[in-house]
């Protein structure tokens, strides 16, 4: 039972992982080559859907991750579980606090009603998500190594 719980941690992770790199450096990059409107209309509802998606995935992720630290917390590697579970909590935290909020605005904007500096703001967004990137990228390499 703890090998499935190990695999499927591993595995929510990695694809939670996956997505956020692609929005990064993929979607990001092709919404902000759209010509006019566009781009900002297709960064409102992708916040929309992976808006709706994300909390689930992280929490689940973090979930996982302790019910696993807490499994293995005499055997060798909880020290790496343990240390990937602190850093997904680091990344539920600046989701909460830095990217949600520039999301929930980002979401609701329209050529109509946008602010005059929405691009700062999604810039911003852009910045705070790079980081919480490499934060999860790492939660995932000691998942994974705890896993090997």
């Amino acid at each position: 039972m703890l090998n499935a719980l190990e695999v499927i941690t591993t595995v929510v992770v990695g694809v939670m992982v996956g997505v956020e790199f692609s929005v990064a450096f993929i979607m990001n990059r092709i919404l902000d080559a759209l010509p006019e409107d566009s781009g900002q209309l297709g960064h409102a509802h992708g916040g929309r859907m992976l808006g709706a998606l994300m909390p689930f995935w992280y929490i689940g992720s973090l979930v996982l991750s302790a019910i696993w630290a807490a499994a293995e917390r005499h055997h060798h590697d909880a020290g790496l579980v343990t240390a990937a579970v602190g850093l997904l909590i680091v990344s539920v935290v600046m989701s909460i606090l830095l990217l949600v909020p520039i999301n929930n605005r980002n979401k609701t904007w329209t050529p109509d009603n946008r602010p005059a500096d929405w691009k700062q703001q999604l810039n911003r967004w852009n910045r705070y998500h790079y980081i919480r990137v490499a934060v999860i990228i790492a939660a995932f390499t000691l998942l994974a190594a705890a896993l090997a």
